[in-house]
């Protein structure tokens, strides 16, 4: 038989993209592999992408893991980067520890991972030593987001922030849009362009676009995000139309 996995999510209250873009990717890996998938998620309450709403709302995340585990999820994730990010560097790794103890205090034993610490685990896969990416944030939580990869051992050549503060208004907007962006954005000598440091900021339509048009490997964090599931649950890491870090090999 097929086996169907599980993937849970936790999210912000006013995300609209993690559960539209992870399922997809997901979907169109269906189209070409065996294994199938269903999606669950537990929300936390976030309007405007403030440090204040963000500290907040990380402190909802526990409930979140505890609410997943009961549906035993193979696999669990925060949807939040710059919540992660803004805390201050390497944050990804005491907030996954933090959530993998109240997974397993309620008989859960699935990996848990964060958004955050997937895009920096898709770079570091893919070999990245000079970046440059694009944001919906305000600048100084964007500058947080450079401080925290560069942190990581990964130089930001380049960042573009589009300051929208409102988070619903970051998930309408068209990701057909960052084909132009980019442009502007100073992509010379970078391994890797990130078209949404954002798991709010829509960007699967483009990716593989723009990755086309520069010549240069593209990924979002909602791209990382499907690649860190796949390899946490043992599967091939493909999903057509992605971008170059799930692509077939």
């Amino acid at each position: 038989m097929t086996r169907t996995f599980r993937i849970g999510q936790i999210v912000p209250s006013s995300n609209t993209t993690m559960e539209t873009e992870v399922p997809a990717m997901f979907r169109a890996r269906e189209a070409i592999r065996p294994e199938r998938f269903t999606f669950h998620s537990s929300r936390m309450r976030m309007h405007k992408v403030t440090k204040e709403e963000l500290e907040a709302m990380n402190k909802e995340s526990l409930r979140c893991a505890a609410e997943l585990a009961d549906a035993r999820v193979d696999v669990m994730s925060t949807a939040c980067l710059v919540a992660i990010m803004a805390m201050g560097v390497g944050y990804h790794r005491e907030t996954e520890r933090e959530l993998t103890a109240v997974a397993r205090a309620n008989q859960s034993l699935a990996p848990v991972m964060t958004s955050a610490g997937a895009l920096v685990d898709g770079l570091k896969t893919l070999g990245a030593k000079r970046i440059s990416l694009m944001a919906p944030y305000m600048r100084p939580l964007t500058d947080l987001v450079v401080k925290y990869i560069e942190h990581e051992g990964i130089e930001v050549i380049d960042s573009i922030c589009f300051e929208i503060p409102d988070n619903l208004e970051v998930g309408r907007r068209d990701p057909m849009q960052l084909l132009h962006d980019v442009k502007r954005l100073d992509t010379a000598g970078a391994d890797v362009v990130v078209a949404s440091a954002c798991v709010q900021m829509p960007s699967l339509p483009a990716i593989q676009r723009i990755e086309d048009m520069l010549g240069i490997r593209t990924v979002s964090t909602a791209a990382c995000t499907v690649r860190r599931m796949l390899d946490h649950l043992g599967l091939e890491p493909v999903s057509p139309g992605a971008g170059a870090l799930l692509a077939a090999r």
